[in-house]
Order: C-alpha cells, then structure tokens, then sequence
C-alpha cells in the first residue's frame, strides 16, 4: 500500500471522529462538569439520618449552594453561602474521606450541648416534642430508639468549622467520633429524596 493510499484510508476514520466521537467525548465533558459544580445525587448508605432519609434513597444534591466551584477542583470561584444549622449536607469524612450525608447542627461560634440525644445550641433548646428539633422555621424528627449515643458538654465551634450530627442519634458514626467538618469542604446541600426504595419517584424535600 502506498502513502496516498494510507493517507486515503485514514480521512474516513478522521472524518468519523470529527462528526461522532467528538461531539459525544465534548457532551461527556460538560455532563461531568455540570455534575461536579451544579446539581449531583447520592444514594443513602445507612440508617443515621432516620427517620429522615431511609438506607437506599436517591437524594438531589445542589453543588452550587455552598459555592461555585471550578469543575473537578475544589477551587472556589464563586461565594453563593454557607452551611446553616439545619442543613442536610454531603462531605468527605475528616477521619478517612468516606462521602456522608449529616445534619449541621451547628456552625462557627455556637457553644453545643448534647445529653440524651437532645440538643441545646448556645444555651436553648431545640427539642418542641420529644423527638423532635426546630431549626428556624424547619422541624426535624429524630429516631432515639436506640439511644441517644455519646454526649457533648459545652463544645465551642471555632471558626470554619461545623458540627453534623445523624438524625439517629443513637446510631450515627458522626462528628462526635471523627470531629468537626471544615465548612470550606462542604460539597453541596441534599435537596430532597428523588427516589425511595418500596415508593419509587417522588419529591420529599428535605
């Protein structure tokens, strides 16, 4: 074969490339970056966030809501907030880098106290029902079948940092063994549950 022969093979596979393998490697790109900066999903691995979340829920997750970031870095480009008591966030564990799902219980500043299961945030009480806490205008439901799993005695939050707590508060491996979270890190805040196992497609927000 000679070299315009080759040369003549090759403008197929060229022109292929070009008009199909392109188009869907640049398709590719952009869904990957829209997942690690907009919008992602995480699928709940265990019961601590009960009776909020339940083991095998598929949850929305915003990425822009603690900061736009450059895709597929952590660099920040972009202040859009900040984790507040109450929220449902996504980060890496401090401890070994597991992805988890827990509630911001509190936030730079805030003095903590935990005895039973139940909360007390610079010197009030969250708990209106027994099981039960308010952030804001928001009430969550806890699970303390199990207890109400190790206390906390007057902790001070310093700055940049949180404390996340699983709604199951006897049945959580949180912030109470692998300490507190930097805010900095936080990935994004879980929206709501798309989908649950025995439901199937709903919206919960949560």
């Amino acid at each position: 074969m000679t070299r315009d022969d080759r040369t003549a093979s090759a403008h197929p596979v060229l022109a292929w490339l070009r008009r199909e393998a392109l188009p869907l490697a640049v398709m590719l790109l952009l869904l990957g970056a829209a997942r690690d900066t907009l919008a992602n999903h995480y699928q709940v691995p265990s019961g601590s966030m009960q009776p909020t979340l339940q083991p095998g829920d598929h949850v929305v997750v915003d990425m822009r809501a603690y900061g736009l970031r450059l895709p597929f870095t952590g660099i920040r480009l972009l202040d859009t907030g900040h984790p507040q008591r109450g929220d449902v966030a996504v980060f890496d564990s401090p401890a070994d880098g597991t992805r988890l799902i827990k509630r911001v219980v509190a936030v730079a500043g805030d003095r903590v106290e935990l005895h039973d299961g139940h909360l007390r945030i610079n010197g009030r009480a969250l708990g209106g029902a027994p099981q039960q806490e308010t952030f804001g205008a928001k009430r969550v439901m806890l699970d303390l079948d199990a207890g109400g799993g190790p206390d906390i005695d007057g902790l001070v939050i310093p700055e940049g940092r949180l404390l996340v707590l699983g709604d199951h508060r006897g049945n959580s491996l949180d912030g109470r063994y692998f300490g507190l979270v930097d805010a900095d890190t936080v990935y994004g805040k879980a929206r709501a549950v798309f989908w649950r196992r025995g439901e199937g497609m709903q919206w919960r927000a949560l």
